[in-house]
């Protein structure tokens, strides 16, 4: 019989951090991009991000999931903010995984769940720069 999981022992340091961080959790009144992911699981991400010069000035998150969900949304948000939007654009599911280092295997849907935000929340701040009269009349 194998060794039973043991949460806060079996888990990186990285992984633990972003599983119970609050810094980014919020939501952003004025965003400049907004972006909601929902899984097949359930469990839905939605991000918002604020621009300046081409990079992301501030990011939050909202989510209704688990603790592997809220681990993945807090790690885009530490490796996006500060970062051009270009650079945030290549972020990817396996970079969220590579940073946790112990994301278990069956919850590295989270890491995709969380990465689909924040294309959307990018793709929404793209449209927001190129038409800004848009940014007032959505509804979100």
């Amino acid at each position: 019989m194998g060794k039973k999981f043991d949460f806060f022992n079996d888990h990186s340091e990285q992984f633990l951090e972003m599983a119970f961080c609050s810094d980014y959790f919020e939501t952003l009144a004025s965003p400049d991009g907004h972006g909601k992911n929902t899984g097949d699981c359930g469990d839905t991400v939605e991000v918002f991000l604020c621009e300046n010069n081409q990079r992301i000035s501030r990011i939050a998150f909202k989510i209704e999931g688990c603790i592997n969900t809220r681990a993945c949304a807090n790690t885009i948000a530490r490796l996006t903010e500060g970062k051009t939007v270009t650079n945030a654009w290549s972020l990817t599911p396996q970079d969220i995984i590579d940073y946790l280092q112990s994301l278990p295997p069956e919850s590295r849907h989270c890491a995709e769940l969380a990465c689909g935000a924040l294309y959307r929340a990018l793709a929404d701040l793209r449209t927001n720069i190129r038409d800004p009269w848009k940014k007032n009349y959505i509804s979100r």
